[in-house]
């Protein structure tokens, strides 16, 4: 993540997660270990796939203590095997105790979403499509399942509600129509934003491109229904394609010649990767 998010919005997000876990006491730790002890403890993976959110699993251990240092092997990215060596972390035994599943957490969540985005990415080799995400995140890992998503070889697609506008069926009911939606979205936000709007048939998509919306989401429509549509658009527009996108159909999708494929998948169905801290040892000589 970028450091000054990290900071401005990160933290907060992670001492939430902290607090979370430890109300009072971390009691299993304060039994065995009532007082700082120097240790290290291993960062070993469990499964095959790509590691996202280092940086997120070594802040968690610093908020709790700068002291701790986290010495990775591997960067954001990188694909890693079951077994592997990933990281040592060094501190306070206490630290390194009462932190563990949280880091973890963060971690396990990002590197699975990276993990899967690799896969789709990848079956988009050779194309000039997009695969990105959309907004259904796990409330309060928003900013890092996005962050796993770039780790992953995706992009993003806007971050919230008032970095672009979108205009779904819903909103297109309000407004009164396709035309009107747009006509409403140009006069009401800033020239910065650009204007998506979602159609489900050709009639939609003829009144958007007329109409000069930016982009134009294909929203579950067959195969032949976007090629047709695409060629209604005939680049008057950015053409996205969503809805039930998988790693299965995402090829075929790409092979029409959409720019962007959205995939909620990304975010709210990759599992986790496999970690964990494991070997700990005390430093101390005690």
């Amino acid at each position: 993540m970028d450091p000054i998010a990290m900071k401005l919005v990160g933290d907060d997000l992670i001492l939430q997660a902290l607090r979370e876990d430890i109300t009072f006491e971390d009691v299993s730790t304060a039994s065995v270990c009532p007082q700082a002890r120097r240790a290290e403890v291993q960062l070993i993976a469990k499964a095959d796939g790509v590691i996202a959110g280092l940086d997120v699993f070594a802040r968690t251990f610093a908020l709790l203590d700068p002291a701790t240092t986290v010495e990775a092997t591997v960067a954001d990215g990188d694909e890693v095997h079951a077994g592997q060596h990933l990281a040592t972390v060094k501190g306070d035994a206490r630290i390194l105790l009462s932190g563990e599943r949280v880091a973890l957490n963060y971690l396990q969540r990002m590197s699975g979403i990276a993990t899967y985005t690799r896969r789709m990415v990848r079956a988009l080799e050779g194309t000039n499509t997009k695969l990105v995400d959309t907004r259904k995140t796990t409330p309060g890992m928003r900013v890092f399942e996005k962050a796993a998503v770039l780790a992953g070889g995706g992009f993003n697609h806007r971050y919230n509600l008032s970095t672009a506008v979108m205009l779904k069926d819903n909103h297109i009911d309000a407004a009164g129509g396709v035309t009107k939606a747009i006509q409403m979205a140009r006069a009401h936000a800033s020239f910065t934003c650009t204007v998506e709007i979602e159609c489900e048939n050709l009639d939609m998509v003829r009144e958007a491109a007329d109409a000069g919306a930016d982009i134009i989401m294909l929203d579950n429509m067959d195969h032949d229904a976007m090629a047709k549509a695409i060629e209604v658009i005939d680049g008057r527009a950015k053409v996205e394609a969503s809805g039930n996108v998988d790693a299965q159909n995402i090829r075929a999708l790409a092979d029409l010649g959409v720019d962007f494929i959205s995939s909620g998948a990304l975010t709210h169905s990759a599992p986790i990767l496999d970690l964990s801290l494991k070997h700990l040892r005390m430093l101390d000589g005690a």
